[in-house]
C-alpha cells in the first residue's frame, strides 16, 4: 500500500483537543461575523428570526450526526474528499470535494474582507477620529480590495504557523471575543431606546459624519426599502423560507471535519458529536439572547430598518442615512460616552474576526493535501513544513483568492453577482457526503462493522443512515429554493417566478467550476495511469495518518 500514495503515512500530527475542535466549530458558524452579516441582509422576510434559528438548528443536528459518524469511521485529513472517494469512487468524490472546498472558497475571501472592514477597521478608525479613512475603507471598492488582501495575508500566516499555534490563536480570540460580547449584551440589556437614540444621534454625526436626524431618517429609509422581518412568529411556511438565507451563516458546524486527522480521540463518536453540537448549540442560544437584547434597547424594527437602508444603498444605489454598516456592537458602544470604553468594546469584538479568518483556508488546505497525497494533484501540494502544514496547498488557495478578490471588489464584468452560488456548491458537497454516509453501512460493510458507530441504530437502521436521509432531504429543500427560487427571495439561480432574478451567469460559472474539477481529475488519472499507477486502487485504500 505504501507505493500507492506519495509516502507511507500522511505525516499529520494529532495536535488538537476536542475543545480546540469545538472552538473551531464555534467560529465556523460565527455569530458576529457571518451571523450579523447575514442577519443584516434578511430584512424582507415574513417569518420570525428566532423561529428560523431554532428550526435550522434542528436540521443541522442531523448534519452533525453524519459528520461525527464519518469522522469516527475514517478520521483522516481531507474529510469529505476521503469519504466520498472511498465510498463512491474517485470521480464523484473528487469533483464535489474540490469544487466545494477549493474553487468555491476563493469566492469567500472578499466576503471575509468585507466583514473585516465593517466589524473591525471602520469602527476603530472612526472612534479614533480618522473619519475620512474609516469611510474610505467602509464605502469604497479599493478599500474593500485592501481589506481582502489583509485577509489573504492573515489567513495564510495563521495556517502556516501550524495547528498548535492556530489553536492558541483561536482560544485567545474565543475568550476575548466572548468578553466583548458579554459587555455588548450588558449594555443592551441595561440600556433604553431613548439612550440608544441619543447615542446614535450624537456619535453617528460627530464620529462618522451622518446628518442630524439620522435616527428618523434611517427609520424612513428602511421602511421605504421594505424592512418587515419580525423577531418572532410567522407561519411555518414563512419560517421555512428564511432557512435558505439563514444557513449562509450556520450551515457549517462541520467545517473542521477535514481536520480530524489532526484531532486527538477522533475515533470517539460522542466526542466528535459534542464538539460540533456545542458549537451549534451555544451559537444558537447566543443568537436568541442577542436578538432579545437588540429588541430591548436598539429596537428590533429599527435594527431591520437600518439593515434595509444600508443594503438598499449597496445593492440598488439608494442613499443610506447611516454612512457605516449597522453594526450592533457599535450601536451598543454608543450607549457609553467614554471613547476608551467604546474602543475596548470594538477591539474585543474584533477577535471574533481574528479567530475566524483562518477558517477560509485551513480546512481547504487539508482537502487539497489529501488529493495530492492520492496523486490526483501535484505531489508538491502534499509536502509539509516543520509545523506540519501543507504550505504549497496554501498557495493554491491564496494566489487565486487575490485574483478573485480583485474581480469582486471592483465588480469587474458584474463579478459579484456571479459568486452568489458559493454556499450552494458547498451544500451540494454536503449532500454528496450525506448520501455517502447513508450507504456506508451497506457498501463498506466490513469497515462499518469494525467502527465505533456500528451498534448505534434506530429501529434496526444505522443512525448514520437515518441522519444522512434527513439531512439530505433538508439539503435538497435548500437547493430547490436556491436554484428555482419560486418565491423570488434569493436571487442565486434560475428563478421560475416571473418576478424573480434569473441569475444564469452564476449558474454558468458554477457549471464551469464543476467542469474544471472534472478536467483536473481526468488529467491526473490519465497521467498516473501512464506512470503505472492505478488511481482506482489508490482511492480504494485508506491512507495511514
Amino acid at each position: 500500500m505504501s507505493d500507492l500514495f506519495v509516502r507511507k503515512a500522511t505525516g499529520m500530527v494529532r495536535s488538537w483537543s476536542v475543545f480546540d475542535a469545538f472552538v473551531y466549530a464555534f467560529f465556523s458558524i460565527n455569530l458576529v461575523t457571518l451571523g450579523l452579516y447575514i442577519f443584516s441582509q434578511m430584512y424582507f422576510f415574513e417569518g420570525g428570526m428566532i423561529n428560523a434559528l431554532l428550526v435550522s438548528a434542528f436540521f443541522l443536528v442531523f448534519e452533525i450526526i453524519v459528520y461525527a459518524s464519518l469522522i469516527s469511521v475514517m478520521p483522516r485529513a481531507g474529510g469529505d474528499y476521503v469519504w466520498m472517494t472511498r465510498i463512491f469512487g474517485g470521480a464523484v468524490g473528487f469533483i464535489l470535494a474540490m469544487t466545494g472546498w477549493w474553487f468555491t472558497l476563493w469566492l469567500w475571501v472578499p466576503l471575509y474582507g468585507d466583514m473585516l472592514r465593517h466589524i473591525v477597521i471602520t469602527p476603530i478608525l472612526g472612534l479614533l477620529g480618522a473619519t475620512s479613512t474609516a469611510l474610505w475603507f467602509g464605502q469604497t471598492e479599493i478599500g474593500l480590495f485592501v481589506t481582502t488582501l489583509i485577509t489573504v495575508g492573515l489567513a495564510t500566516l495563521t495556517v502556516i504557523l501550524g495547528m498548535k499555534t492556530y489553536a492558541r490563536i483561536q482560544k485567545f480570540s474565543f475568550y476575548a471575543g466572548m468578553l466583548g460580547f458579554l459587555i455588548v449584551l450588558v449594555l443592551l440589556l441595561t440600556g433604553s431606546p431613548e439612550a440608544f437614540k441619543a447615542g446614535l444621534e450624537k456619535y453617528a454625526v460627530s464620529v462618522f459624519g451622518a446628518q442630524p436626524g439620522v435616527y428618523d431618517a434611517t427609520v424612513q429609509a428602511g421602511t421605504d426599502a421594505g424592512a418587515i422581518t419580525p423577531m418572532w412568529g410567522g407561519s411555518l411556511n414563512s419560517i421555512l423560507l428564511l432557512l435558505p438565507y439563514l444557513v449562509f451563516f450556520n450551515l457549517f458546524p462541520n467545517w473542521g471535519a477535514t481536520l480530524y486527522g489532526e484531532v486527538r480521540g477522533a475515533t470517539d463518536y460522542k466526542r466528535n458529536f459534542a464538539g460540533m453540537a456545542w458549537g451549534l448549540g451555544v451559537t444558537t442560544v447566543l443568537g436568541i439572547v442577542f436578538f432579545l437584547a437588540v429588541n430591548k434597547t436598539i429596537g428590533w424594527d429599527f435594527y431591520m430598518q437600518a439593515n434595509a437602508a444600508w443594503w438598499n444603498s449597496v445593492w440598488y444605489g439608494a442613499e443610506s442615512p447611516l454612512p457605516f454598516w449597522p453594526y450592533p456592537a457599535l450601536f451598543a458602544a454608543f450607549l457609553t460616552n467614554n471613547t476608551f470604553v467604546q474602543l475596548i468594546i470594538i477591539v474585543l469584538m474584533s477577535f471574533w474576526w481574528f479567530g475566524w479568518v483562518g477558517t477560509v483556508f485551513l480546512s481547504s488546505t487539508r482537502v487539497i493535501f489529501a488529493a495530492a497525497f492520492d496523486r490526483l494533484l501535484p505531489e508538491k501540494a502534499a509536502e509539509l513544513n516543520n509545523n506540519g502544514t501543507p504550505v504549497n496547498a496554501i498557495l493554491l488557495m491564496a494566489i487565486p483568492a487575490v485574483i478573485v478578490s480583485y474581480l469582486f471588489a471592483f465588480n469587474e464584468a458584474g463579478f459579484r453577482s456571479l459568486t452568489l452560488f458559493g454556499t450552494l456548491v458547498i451544500a451540494v458537497m454536503y449532500l454528496g457526503t450525506s448520501i455517502a454516509a447513508m450507504i456506508l453501512p451497506y457498501t463498506k460493510k466490513d469497515l462499518f462493522e469494525a467502527s465505533p458507530i456500528a451498534k448505534i441504530k434506530v429501529a434496526g437502521i444505522p443512525l448514520i443512515t437515518v441522519a444522512g436521509a434527513i439531512f439530505s432531504g433538508f439539503a435538497l429543500y435548500l437547493l430547490y429554493q436556491w436554484i428555482l427560487d419560486p418565491n423570488a427571495l434569493y436571487g442565486i439561480g434560475y428563478s421560475i417566478n416571473p418576478n424573480g432574478l434569473k441569475n444564469q451567469t452564476s449558474m454558468i460559472l458554477m457549471f464551469v467550476f464543476y467542469v474544471g474539477a472534472a478536467g483536473v481529475y481526468y488529467y491526473f488519472k490519465a497521467r498516473r495511469k501512464s506512470e503505472g499507477i492505478d488511481m482506482d486502487k489508490v482511492q480504494s485504500e485508506i491512507p495511514v495518518e
